[in-house]
């Protein structure tokens, strides 16, 4: 069986291995494919796993060979599920195997804005420390966390682990999501509201949530008009939620207090994107997902995905 893997670079750069995908066959490797090199590099290959190198339906046209399209990630906007459907191409994703680590950099992010732990860092090294007349000072105001309210729109897996580490941090919850949780008490100190009611109270909005059609740009003038004035907006979801250039306008006038994104509208950002030139935003490049043990997971999912395919019972499909 000839299997491709369109873009290897960003799950394995070189710290794990892929073996256990070329033990089911012959296997070819590309660190990353152009848009225009998809089709020749899948060739008359049955099997093809790819992070976000697109699958189109003139793809699968192209490729009549291709049968099974295992996604290295959890989304899977980059396959066109009703072609694969179709033409009976069984497609797989990697669900839950970042949970932790997206909870984690959400309250890094999240204590970045309340400490500026690296910029105060950078002031003691260029010397503002040594220089100044008391024993401390600090360049931002600082925020204590303890009974402030972390609003999480999208409460799957990494909301509820968000909002256990939040709760840890002496926060109340507040969640909305579309599986019948407002009203709720969820658990102590954690409770299901409308999408009002969390802008309205929320210290902190925290985006957990998968993109649809409907949530495109939620994050926008009208819905920061209606948060509180201040609040944090952290995002580690997916950049296409937030409307970019009416978040950088809501820190400019203050009514955004921070924000702190791992996700952009595009990626790799723009040189001319508006978050880069807004003040008190933190950015780092899609790294929530990468930390080795998350993407060790994501591996050994992928090879049990198509082990299982192989095996007549494959697991994980989302075009069924």
């Amino acid at each position: 069986m000839k299997i491709v893997i369109l873009d290897g670079h960003a799950e394995n750069p070189g710290d794990l291995s892929w073996e256990g995908i070329g033990s089911m066959g012959d296997l070819t490797v590309y660190e990353r494919t152009a848009e225009e090199q998809i089709e020749e590099r899948i060739g008359d290959a049955r099997a093809v796993l790819t992070n976000k190198t697109p699958i189109t339906e003139e793809t699968m046209r192209k490729c009549p060979n291709l049968e099974y399209v295992g996604v290295l990630a959890t989304g899977v906007n980059v396959v066109d599920l009703e072609a694969a459907r179709e033409r009976g191409i069984t497609v797989t994703n990697v669900p839950a195997y970042s949970t932790d680590s997206v909870a984690q950099l959400t309250m890094a992010l999240l204590l970045e804005l309340c400490h500026h732990v690296g910029a105060h860092s950078d002031a003691v090294k260029a010397g503002e420390w040594s220089r100044c007349p008391d024993f401390c000072f600090w360049n931002y105001p600082l925020v204590e966390l303890a009974g402030k309210k972390m609003g999480i729109i999208g409460f799957g897996r990494i909301g509820q682990a968000v909002a256990r580490l939040a709760k840890a941090f002496g926060m109340e919850v507040l969640a909305y999501g579309h599986h019948g949780i407002r009203g709720e008490l969820l658990e102590e100190g954690m409770r299901g509201v409308s999408l009002e009611e969390l802008y309205a109270q929320a210290d902190v909005v925290s985006l957990h949530c998968p993109l649809t059609e409907e949530n495109r740009g939620m994050i926008c003038r009208e819905s920061i008009e209606k948060m509180k004035p201040g609040v944090f907006i952290l995002n580690t979801a997916r950049g296409p939620l937030i409307n970019e250039e009416d978040l950088r306008e809501g820190i400019l006038s203050k009514r955004v207090g921070g924000a702190a994104v791992d996700v952009a509208a595009r990626e790799p950002i723009p040189a001319d994107s508006p978050l880069l030139t807004a003040p008190n935003l933190i950015i780092t490049p899609h790294i929530a997902w990468a930390p080795r043990e998350a993407r060790e997971r994501l591996m050994n999912t992928a090879v049990e995905n198509l082990r299982a395919y192989l095996a007549g019972d494959p697991v994980n499909v989302v075009n069924k």
